[in-house]
């Protein structure tokens, strides 16, 4: 019998390039059903495009930290390049998405959110520590918390605790399993980050800046165990076509943005 295909994506970051390579992969594996985990704006040029594709496409769009700080109520007058980008309509639909959801694929619970479930910029990230940078405060260290039932996603003691949980935000993928659970990260559709490159010259950083996702395969919805498979992808794109977007627009910091496109180079690294 034919399994289930769920297209997982993550922090597309308004790389419209990119995003198109991924749709067109996962059309060509005809896989229909696809989730989003956050952060489609911000750092790339074309947020309104990344919006539109991701409402049409998407089954499941969840909120980000970006997202959130863009499109919330009180960010409508301090003149953000990207929400005067994407206009009142698109923020009002972001700043509306759900922060986690819950679907059931062979028998496991899986819940999905962007960074965990106490914040959205929570990081966890099982091979490297944030301590010592900017990111320190926000790190989770403990890998059992993201299966936790919190108040901020709404859930109690009384609910059942995920299986699987999968979670964006770091732009670094990842799948492990810890206490006879899975984690999982699809990585960046739009702004990958390889957290050893430290060099913008080497050239084996274009292994790192392609895109990525992740499929599930399993019987969707299904609460009866049964086999269930993690597929990460990594897809190349006409990167250079996106740098020029950025550099023919008007965003701010083009030149981060740019060598960070280029090196998958973590943001902590000057």
């Amino acid at each position: 019998m034919a399994q289930d295909k769920i297209a997982i994506i993550s922090d597309i970051h308004a790389n419209i390039t990119a995003l198109n390579a991924v749709l067109t992969d996962i059309e060509n594996r005809n896989i229909k059903r696809i989730f989003s985990l956050g952060d489609c704006i911000v750092k790339g040029a074309n947020p309104d495009l990344v919006i539109d594709t991701i409402k049409e496409k998407c089954e499941v769009n969840i909120l980000g930290n970006c997202d959130y700080a863009i499109c919330k109520s009180e960010s409508k007058n301090k003149n953000f390049w990207t929400r005067n980008k994407i206009g009142e309509k698109r923020a009002k639909y972001i700043a509306n998405l759900p922060i986690f959801y819950d679907f059931y694929m062979s028998g496991h619970l899986i819940r999905i959110f962007h960074s965990s479930p106490f914040r959205l910029d929570a990081i966890f990230n099982p091979m490297f520590s944030n301590e010592g940078t900017s990111y320190s405060g926000t790190e989770i260290k403990d890998p059992e918390l993201l299966f936790k039932n919190t108040k901020f996603i709404g859930k109690s003691s009384h609910d059942k605790e995920p299986d699987v949980v999968g979670f964006g935000h770091s732009h670094t993928p990842c799948l492990l399993r810890f206490k006879n659970k899975t984690l999982f990260n699809p990585g960046s559709v739009g702004f990958s980050v390889e957290m050893l490159n430290d060099n913008e010259e080497d050239k084996s950083n274009k292994f790192s800046t392609l895109a990525s996702y992740i499929i599930i395969e399993g019987s969707y919805n299904s609460k009866i165990l049964s086999p269930i498979s993690f597929n990460l992808v990594r897809i190349p794109y006409d990167i250079n076509k996106e740098v020029e977007m950025i550099n023919k627009s008007d965003i701010p910091n083009k030149d981060i943005l740019v060598r960070s496109l280029l090196t998958a180079m973590p943001n902590n690294l000057k």
